[in-house]
């Protein structure tokens, strides 16, 4: 799968529109989608993160809460697997910069929202589980 220009969507980006597009989709979308987006918000805050990788994330972010996706996100299985695959693209890009503050930072807002049983799926971000893809 070709990834979009993350550029165009910076601007659809905004703390309230990420934060209202996560609660809503939480559960559908999957503890492994709403922890790397919540590492990727964390790590837009932090002084670590030169702007060139905070553009990437502003723009991994604005697709996520974007209405216009490649797959959309009302289609079963298939529509927020496209976000998930550009929200690991980005995070893979300044995986660096993450520390264990953000991690558990994520890791606390998860616990609201998922059972313990679920959280394990935060262990390997980057591996290929078909059991934890979002629905």
């Amino acid at each position: 799968m070709e990834l979009p220009d993350l550029q165009k969507y910076k601007d659809k980006f905004s703390q309230q529109g990420f934060v209202e597009k996560i609660q809503r989709i939480a559960k559908r979308a999957g503890v492994k989608l709403v922890y790397v987006a919540f590492i990727l918000y964390y790590l837009i805050q932090s002084d670590k993160v030169s702007l060139k990788d905070k553009a990437i994330i502003i723009g991994a972010l604005g697709y996520l809460i974007s209405p216009l996706d490649v797959v959309p996100d009302a289609i079963p299985i298939a529509g927020l697997g496209d976000d998930l695959t550009v929200l690991l693209y980005a995070l893979g890009k300044v995986w660096t910069s993450v520390d264990e503050d953000m991690k558990a930072k994520a890791r606390e807002k998860l616990s609201k929202w998922f059972d313990e049983d679920e959280l394990h799926f935060t262990e390997d971000l980057f591996s290929e589980n078909p059991t934890d893809t979002p629905v």
